[in-house]
């Protein structure tokens, strides 16, 4: 059953400048696929009402924070889940604003996609730049840019196809390998879950059944055996007496009992015995699946041990080339130590060198100015007290991620992919 229930599982990102109508979208999806409870759509309509609104304000449903709901933005990453027959969800939805990138960047780390919204007035904009380079930046899989607003421009074919072509161009510049366009109206939810009499031009799927039939078993790496062990698992009990596993959630590939495997980074080897889950014993365990791993040699293996195959592994390193995002109101230092967590790994370590700053709206670098700040996204070289077993964030995100920690606060402040 777990192999079901992890296939079935969609965790997709939305972005779009600040008056685009993410929240309405998602209050939409929500209201339209009947996913939301009665007392929830009450409040929200005595929301509407105080404020004068003729419609419901499907908004409401997403904007959780008082704040958001008197300023009429997003302002943290609110994360919402429902589900169809289909398939299951869990959204994030993020800022538009500049000034929440680093939000954006949380929200997004562990989608399989993300809608990108252009208003069909506006057309491709800075911040739908932004975006979508973030987007490719964290190597998300799928991209859907919904054209929102459609009612505006008197649902108009030659308006959508302007701006497909507009984001095609500039899209030309990213690494995501599957673009889809859906032109909507989220206030009025066209194309959204119920299909648009207004839109008989348009001939695609609606935004629900292009989300519950996407292709996203693909999107794991499957070739690359790397679990990272959390825990020994060592019961003491008459029933399990000599029981000896090693817990963790597999970050690629895909292990079967009888394989051969290494363990890193002591690189001593031996056969997997079993693999345990909580419902019994599995024939194979792919990612993103928990489970236990019994090995038929007794070795000395502790958290922050990786096991792999013998003929595919990570590299074993403690110089580190990294793209970051930088969380913190205060700057990064330079020779400062902190502490690195990089799958189950917590390490210290040093920014040694900033390479270059990346202009968030051009994708240019910048090589003069390196004060960095809250929202910078920059490259740097950096070196941990141990070695890590990484891969680039590009082969598996799992991996190729790492988060800093400033030791003195205990905040997280900064979040890296490996390149």
């Amino acid at each position: 059953m777990a192999n079901i229930d992890n296939t079935q599982l969609l965790r997709f990102t939305t972005a779009g400048s600040v008056d685009d109508g993410k929240s309405t979208l998602i209050g939409r999806l929500l209201y339209d696929s009947k996913s939301i409870f009665e007392d929830q759509l009450d409040a929200v309509k005595r929301s509407s009402e105080r404020k004068g609104l003729r419609h419901v304000e499907l908004a409401h449903l997403t904007d959780g924070l008082k704040d958001e709901r008197e300023q009429g933005i997003t302002i943290d990453v609110a994360y919402r889940y429902f589900a169809t027959p289909k398939r299951k969800f869990i959204i994030a939805d993020t800022p538009g604003h500049i000034q929440y990138t680093r939000n954006m960047v949380t929200g997004a780390s562990t989608a399989n996609l993300a809608l990108i919204l252009v208003d069909a007035r506006k057309g491709v904009i800075e911040q739908t730049c932004r975006h979508s380079f973030i987007a490719s930046l964290l190597q998300i899989p799928h991209l859907i840019v919904c054209v929102n607003k459609m009612d505006l421009v008197d649902y108009s074919e030659e308006a959508y196809n302007k701006i497909v072509e507009e984001y095609k161009e500039f899209a030309a510049k990213l690494e995501i390998n599957d673009i889809r366009f859906i032109p909507i109206s989220a206030l009025k939810g066209d194309n959204v879950v119920n299909r648009s009499e207004a839109m008989s031009w348009f001939k695609g799927s609606t935004l629900l059944n292009t989300l519950e039939t996407i292709h996203i078993s693909s999107d794991q790496n499957h070739v690359d055996c790397r679990f990272p062990v959390q825990t020994v698992i060592r019961p003491h009990n008459d029933e399990y007496h000599d029981y000896r596993g090693y817990a963790g959630r597999v970050a690629g590939g895909i292990f079967k009992p009888g394989d051969e495997v290494t363990v890193l980074p002591s690189g001593l080897e031996s056969k997997i015995k079993s693999i345990d889950t909580f419902d019994g014993k599995v024939e194979e365990a792919f990612s993103p699946m928990a489970v236990t791993i019994t090995l038929e040699d007794e070795i000395d293996i502790s958290r922050g041990d990786m096991i792999v195959r013998r003929n595919n592994q990570p590299q074993v390193a403690q110089g580190l080339d990294v793209m970051i995002c930088w969380l913190n109101n205060k700057g990064p230092q330079l020779r400062a130590k902190y502490i690195l967590k990089h799958t189950s790994n917590e390490v210290r370590a040093v920014l040694k060198e900033v390479l270059y700053k990346v202009d968030i709206n051009t994708l240019h670098r910048i090589e003069e100015d390196k004060e960095i700040q809250m929202n910078d996204i920059f490259r740097v070289k950096m070196r941990s007290t141990k070695p890590l077993m990484i891969d680039s964030y590009r082969r598996n995100r799992v991996t190729g991620s790492l988060i800093l920690i400033d030791e003195a606060t205990n905040e997280t402040v900064a979040a890296g992919m490996i390149i």
